[in-house]
């Protein structure tokens, strides 16, 4: 199983739209398991196959830190019909990630998250069309508004696409709301870079922002251009993917252990 599984995920992208496109290139590795279980142990709860404990890309044991999380990733595998595909299986990809990488790296994941904070999508704004302008704010302002009420963060919007400095005040408010678990830290550090806004993250991550208005808020630019110019097949299948994504960190954070403090 070991060697069956490392073919499965070693070298699986990160990157959503990637993982598109490799779901789209055969072979597939033939289910080999017939039940996916959980059991309690030293490190939390473990994912088990056929009552063998699954390991991750980097020989980590596939572990979560509760147990609802950790049947909600068993019933990833569970759901696997005569193949599996990797693709569809957002919330194990993310537990491979933070198992793997964030756990032993948070530091760096959260200087990342943090520069995505100093350019935040929601911070720059269109000048034109009228349309666009009132929806960027009918999705963007009740996040600056969060970050400034909740979290003492106030930031400059900016117009365009120059780059425009924020106080170092409103980064450091931000940056500390940042989780420190791993599992948490793992998700927020997710949602940001598939939204390319650290606040749409951060705003999911404290309770501020259903799931559902962090996706719209994210594709606000994208959602415009498509009803001014159409759809686009390919792009779509793209779409769905990250939202995939979206959906196992939401999780995360919803089934992680409660949110902590700095």
């Amino acid at each position: 199983m070991r060697d069956i599984f490392q073919d499965i995920f070693v070298g699986e992208p990160t990157d959503a739209m990637e993982a598109a496109r490799r779901a789209m290139r055969p072979p597939l590795r033939r289910r080999f398991y017939e039940v996916a279980s959980v059991e309690e142990g030293e490190g939390g709860f473990a994912v088990l196959l056929d009552g063998k404990a699954v390991r991750t890309p980097a020989r980590q044991l596939l572990s979560a830190p509760t147990r609802v999380l950790a049947d909600a990733i068993a019933a990833e595998w569970l759901a696997q019909g005569e193949f599996i595909n990797p693709a569809r299986m957002p919330l194990t990809r993310l537990a491979n990630s933070i198992v793997d990488g964030v756990a032993s790296a948070a530091e760096p994941v959260r200087r990342e998250i943090i520069k995505y904070i100093g350019s935040d999508l929601v911070l720059y704004r269109a000048a034109a069309p009228a349309g666009l302008v009132q929806r960027q704010a009918q999705h963007w302002d009740p996040i600056v508004a969060w970050a400034r009420d909740a979290l003492g963060a106030r930031f400059v919007l900016a117009q365009g696409v120059v780059h425009v400095s924020q106080p170092d005040h409103a980064l450091d408010a931000a940056a500390a709301a940042i989780p420190h678990d791993p599992w948490r830290l793992g998700a927020v550090h997710s949602i940001t870079t598939l939204s390319g806004s650290a606040l749409i993250a951060l705003a999911v991550a404290h309770g501020a922002l259903s799931r559902d208005a962090a996706w719209a808020a994210a594709h606000v630019d994208e959602d415009w251009n498509m009803e001014q110019w159409g759809h686009d097949a390919l792009a779509l299948e793209r779409r769905s993917f990250r939202q995939a994504e979206v959906q196992a960190a939401d999780m995360v954070l919803a089934l992680a252990p409660p949110i902590d403090s700095p």
